[in-house]
């Protein structure tokens, strides 16, 4: 199961994310989860720029153990091209 713990922030950080989800939420994007649903597979990052604007993301990278890589990856631009 892939279970990560928030990280550490501050009630400020708090409600911007919470400002965030509510936002999502409103859009019917996502929606809020009851306490004794597990999904728990990545944790809020809220990333702010110089200007003050914020950004909510997730952090995915617990994923990566958990997914396989493509056995055949898209072929480079210039291979395909040569083999033309």
């Amino acid at each position: 199961m892939l279970r990560r713990p928030p990280y550490p922030e501050s009630l400020e950080t708090r409600k911007e994310i919470e400002k965030h989800v509510n936002e999502v939420v409103d859009m019917d994007v996502i929606r809020k989860i009851e306490h004794n649903e597990i999904v728990e597979i990545t944790t809020p990052v809220l990333i702010t720029w110089h200007d003050g604007n914020s950004r909510l993301c997730g952090d995915f990278r617990a994923l990566n153990n958990y997914t396989k890589a493509d056995r055949y990856p898209i072929p480079r631009i210039p291979h395909a091209l040569d083999k033309l």
